[in-house]
């Protein structure tokens, strides 16, 4: 299984970026995907998850200005970002949580993308 985080860039406060994340591989079934980012210097942190119904759950920072969304056909999930902060600068890692389901059966590993970085300047 592999995930591929796209859509990170330069720009300014205020303005707007979709970062997109593939999943590829012998893929069955993927339960909960969430996003997650590290500035520099600070540890990882939890940014949005999105249930496989499409529930989603965010964390109270983020005030309304992202929108987490997944396509469960193409086990895509994306992050609407708007109004951007220089605070929001940060590695942005997209993130399958365990179980997922392959053709081989149920997997507990903890499956992370490559990271997208998103600059943001004031």
């Amino acid at each position: 299984v592999q995930l591929q985080a796209s859509g990170g860039g330069l720009v300014q406060a205020g303005g707007s970026l979709r970062l997109s994340c593939a999943g590829s591989g012998n893929i069955v079934k993927i339960n909960h995907m969430a996003w997650y980012r590290q500035a520099p210097g600070e540890q990882r942190e939890l940014v949005a998850d999105i249930a496989p119904n499409g529930n989603p759950n965010y964390r109270d920072f983020l005030k309304g200005r992202f929108t987490i969304s997944r396509d469960n056909v193409k086990n895509m999930v994306y992050l609407q970002m708007t109004n951007l902060k220089p605070e929001d600068t940060a590695v942005y890692y997209c993130n399958v949580v365990p179980p997922i389901k392959l053709g081989k059966g149920w997997s507990q590993y903890d499956y992370w993308g490559q990271g997208t970085l998103v600059t943001v300047s004031s």
